[in-house]
Formats: C-alpha cells, structure tokens, sequence
C-alpha cells in the first residue's frame, strides 16, 4: 500500500467510544507528513460489519478490528494472512486495488507482534532477553483468559520460547476455539480453571492477561495477600489499562515481579498496522508520545478502555 494520495482507514467495534487506536495512528499520519489521510472510530456490531465492509471503496488504506469483530470478519475477506488464518484472529484489513473494480481485502494479525514486542520490553528490563538473531531460552508461561486475543498470545509465547503454556480460563466449556488455533500453530497448552491461577502464575516465566478490564480484580486481590512471589524476573502483561495501571499490573509488581502495562501491546500492534496501510514504518516514538499524552489526560475521567485496541 503505498502512501502517496489521501486515504481513510478506522477503527471498528461494538462498543468503541474507549478507542484510543485514532490518536495512535493520526500521530504516525502527522509523523510521517500524510496530509489528508484519516482516522476514525466507527461503532459497527458483528451484524452491521458485512454491509460495512461491503462498502468499502479505493479511497480506503485499512481498517483496525476489535471485539467482537475480529473473528466475524473471516468470511468477508478475499485473503488471510497465514499468520492471521493459524491464530484464527483478524485485526487489521488492508484494502488493496483489485482489478475488477473493487478492492481486495486481505486480513492481518498485528496482535501477536504487540504481544512479541511488549513482552520483549519486560524481559530487557528483567535482564531476559535474547539477543538478536539469538534463539530464546524454554520459558514457562500462563495464559488468562481463553478469547481471540489469547489465541494470539499463543501466538507470541510460541515465538519468545513458550511452546506449552497454561491456558487459565473462566469457562474451560468454551475453549474449543481457543484449542483448535492452538493445534494449527503447533502449540500444545494445558487448560486449567482459573481457580488455580496463583499456583500457576507463581511458577511461570511469561504470565499474559487477556482478561477484559476489571475482570482480573479478584485475582489481584488474591495475589496481594497470597505467600507466593512470581519467579525471579517474571514479566506479567495483562493487555487491559483500565484503570491504569490495573490492579493486577500493581498487584504483581507488589509481588515482586515485572509489569508491563498493556498500553505497549496497543503501541506496538497499531505502529505495525501504520506500516502494513502506508508502506512506511510507525513512527513510534512520535506515537508513544501521543499515547503517553491521552493516557495521563485519561485521569479527568475520560474513558481509557482496554489494549484490544
């Protein structure tokens, strides 16, 4: 997608008004000198997305997803990226010229790339990390929550050394999606209830909350008051930032570990999602510095929502 003409893209969900995926990507647009392009949340239910997507037309570059999009989307697109069809989750459209005079959507997953980079930032400040070209130490790794982003994190613990994660989950009746993406990408988790994610989480490398906000609270709780301390440089990212930072994020760093806030996995999937629509790398320093900005104006009471997007 090249980045000479004006362009739309948007953000799309159900609810969507917690978005800050527009003040991520207007950043990059400013950055990158892209007068004319822009950038919108749309609040579009799972039965309003095919009319929507049906419409779209050459003056569009992409479109970010969030929930409950990000699987609906499936069966709209012209292509999938491999990535995007193993993990079974589409965040990110790119609308591309085709040549019968509608464009072609291809479907991409910048989520795991979030999840890769902002786990990378916690294992660098733990003194973790591999170095580049380096292949990474066997972790151990837990998973909360069994939804499209935990198929993701998946995705990503995989990547960073973590091929048999423990996947926690509210409801172990309803991970069947979760373990068939986990069989397309090789990845051979243990589902367990989330009653026993103290034990679990004090004995993990890696520990991912894909829980939605707030949802996690009790298990912070538990976790202030329990005699378990996370494993020696244990890095925790629970994707939610509200409130910011979460209970949990506060909780585990009390424990004596290492947090990464979720707002990194947000940076870092939407600067991806900047280079896939306008073949130029985000700008990220410019971008973090926006997000930065509306996340501390978010304490007049202004909604901050969850890193899903």
């Amino acid at each position: 997608m090249t980045a000479g003409s004006a362009r739309r893209a948007a953000v799309l969900g159900h609810p969507i008004g917690h978005s800050l995926s527009p003040v991520l990507h207007r950043a990059a647009y400013r950055a990158l000198g892209l007068d004319g392009w822009s950038y919108d949340a749309v609040d579009v239910t799972e039965e309003q997305l095919p009319a929507f997507v049906g419409d779209l037309d050459a003056t569009w570059a992409g479109l970010s997803l969030t929930m409950p999009l990000k699987q609906t989307v499936l069966p709209l697109l012209d292509h999938v990226e491999p990535l995007a069809a193993v993990v079974g989750a589409v965040n990110t459209v790119l609308v591309q010229a085709g040549g019968s005079g509608r464009p072609v959507l291809t479907g991409a997953n910048t989520d795991v790339h979030g999840i890769v980079a902002a786990l990378s930032e916690g294992l660098a400040a733990a003194g973790g990390g591999a170095a580049p070209g380096e292949r990474p130490p066997a972790r151990s790794a837990v998973v909360l929550g069994a939804g499209a982003t935990a198929a993701s994190a998946l995705a990503a613990l995989a990547e960073l050394g973590c091929p048999a994660p423990v996947v926690l989950a509210r409801s172990l009746g309803r991970t069947g999606a979760l373990a068939r993406a986990a069989h397309r990408m090789g990845v051979e988790p243990v589902f367990r209830s989330l009653d026993g994610a103290l034990d679990a989480m004090a004995g993990a490398d890696l520990v991912v909350s894909t829980l939605p906000p707030r949802a996690a609270d009790d298990l912070a709780a538990g976790l202030a008051v329990a005699a378990r301390a996370p494993r020696p440089g244990a890095v925790l990212l629970d994707v939610a930032y509200d409130p910011r930072p979460t209970a949990l994020h506060t909780a585990w760093l009390g424990a004596g570990g290492v947090a990464v806030p979720g707002e990194r996995m947000l940076l870092h999937q939407a600067a991806e999602q900047v280079r896939l629509m306008t073949g130029r790398p985000g700008p990220l320093a410019a971008m973090d510095a926006a997000l930065g900005a509306a996340l501390d104006g978010s304490a007049d009471g202004s909604p901050a929502g969850a890193a899903a997007r």
